[in-house]
């Protein structure tokens, strides 16, 4: 570079005074920046109501779709599966007696197949008349006196109104009492009239052991059969029970359940009960059986 070149006249200020400035290759053209892109066409009317309806129809798919599944999801959760799942089965609503002993598909037979019982004697003298339990059968005289309350006793709830009764003895767990009360208990389903007796018998007789008498006890079987009383199929169960109980003299009782097809949807129940302090009046058992009769 020669020693008398001066600066170019671009870095010269006016008054002498250096800087930068702004320098332009000569001969370039400015840039010019692009053109704006063209505005879409707007649509027409038709055009216009087309995108729309479009678009209400998606959002009405939308809402449809979220509807149906938030109401399978409440099918699921309350029913179990609707398609592949049983409904409840619905409760049970009949007796007692009914649910444990189901009417047999054919009539039972009239002919017993254990002892036959005796032929019923004329209906003459006094007698106790039960209209509920649908049977009528001899009245004793004193010290038997008329039964005068509802007693719904065992787990069966047996509602012996009607019947005769005495007390034998007091004792601190109360009075006890020789019996011969009779009850009416829904023993068929619905308008059925034909029940199994032998069942029902059972599980009545049963009861009468585990809940009318002091516990433990034993019991001696009798007479556990399919009969006729009154012209009427029955089943008769009879027993001796043997038990202790602080305080009661007694120790042992006779005691006989008859259950009888009175040919209604109820059977009728005859409970007896002697206890053994007075085994006099044992007789009364078969007797009273005997004297049944239908009304």
């Amino acid at each position: 570079m020669s020693e008398s070149t001066q600066p170019p006249a671009a870095w010269s200020r006016p008054g002498g005074a250096w800087g930068s400035g702004t320098v332009t290759a000569p001969g370039v053209p400015p840039l010019v920046p692009p053109p704006a892109p063209p505005e879409p066409p707007v649509a027409d009317g038709p055009q216009r109501r087309r995108r729309q309806m479009l678009i209400f129809g998606g959002v009405a798919g939308a809402i449809l779709v979220v509807g149906l599944v938030v109401l399978l999801i409440v099918g699921l959760s309350s029913e179990g599966l609707p398609f592949g799942g049983k409904a409840a089965a619905p409760a049970d609503l009949r007796p007692p007696l009914a649910q444990m002993c189901p009417a047999p598909t054919v009539a039972p037979s009239a002919e017993p197949t254990g002892r036959p019982s005796a032929a019923p004697p004329a209906a003459a003298g006094a007698r106790t008349t039960d209209p509920e339990a649908g049977i009528s059968y001899k009245k004793y005289a004193a010290p038997w006196v008329p039964w005068d309350t509802t007693w719904r006793a065992g787990t069966l709830r047996v509602p012996y109104r009607v019947g005769q009764h005495f007390v034998t003895e007091q004792y601190i767990g109360g009075t006890y009492h020789a019996s011969i009360l009779s009850a009416a208990v829904p023993a068929a389903d619905n308008d059925a009239v034909i029940a199994d007796l032998k069942c029902v018998g059972r599980q009545v007789a049963a009861d009468v052991r585990a809940e009318y008498y002091p516990q433990p006890n034993t019991v001696e079987p009798l007479r556990d059969e399919m009969t006729t009383l009154g012209g009427r199929p029955a089943w008769v169960s009879e027993f001796r029970l043997h038990f202790k109980a602080a305080g009661l003299t007694a120790t042992d009782e006779l005691s006989a359940v008859a259950v009888i097809d009175v040919g209604k949807p109820t059977a009728a129940v005859l409970y007896v009960s002697i206890p053994g302090t007075h085994k006099q009046f044992d007789y009364v058992i078969d007797e009273v059986l005997q004297s049944v009769r239908p009304i």
